[in-house]
């Protein structure tokens, strides 16, 4: 999952930063974003369960990814890979880098043989914004949402959960039929 320090910003100086077509399935763009700065914009149609895109970047350690941590105070682009890499975006990132947290995201990560993809969790629209759930640890410092989501939980630390709150849910699904 993208980590929540600072490092480096990949986007170029005198612009928008670009997708890498290489690593892409489908036609998407970079564009100023409501959520947060640049996000990942559906240039066509994409149909849910669908490869959208690669995240690239740098393979580094976790003493690296720690190190660069420490040293940055810019946006990073850190996404752990498994417990010993971490691959940073801001270094050969694919512009998978610029998709946006959202509670209720249009997109999921999933990591196969050391690699990163993010795959479409339903039909996406031209024109829509590709989101994420980042899913911060709870435990590491509080990050602030702005994604806009009816259901946006104020956070993008996933929020721990009670034993008294998991029963009550568990309680409602039961009583709605669900398991």
């Amino acid at each position: 999952m993208p980590s929540p320090e600072q490092h480096n910003d990949p986007a170029p100086k005198d612009g928008a930063p670009v997708i890498d077509q290489r690593y892409a399935a489908f036609k998407i763009r970079i564009e100023a974003s409501p959520i947060h700065r640049w996000g990942v914009i559906a240039g066509e149609f994409i149909p849910k369960g669908h490869k959208v895109i690669e995240y690239t970047g740098e393979r580094i350690s976790r003493v690296e990814t720690a190190r660069r941590a420490r040293i940055s105070t810019r946006l990073n682009y850190l996404f752990t890979l498994d417990k010993y890499w971490t691959l940073d975006g801001s270094v050969g990132g694919s512009g998978a880098e610029f998709i946006n947290h959202c509670c209720q995201p249009n997109c999921k990560a999933r990591i196969t043989g050391g690699h990163i993809y993010y795959y479409s969790k339903r039909d996406i629209q031209p024109g829509e914004e590709l989101t994420v759930d980042y899913r911060f640890d709870h435990d590491v410092e509080k990050v602030d949402c702005s994604c806009g989501a009816p259901k946006c939980r104020g956070t993008i630390n996933l929020i721990r959960e009670t034993k008294r709150s998991k029963r009550i849910a568990a309680h409602q699904a039961k009583r709605d039929g669900r398991k």
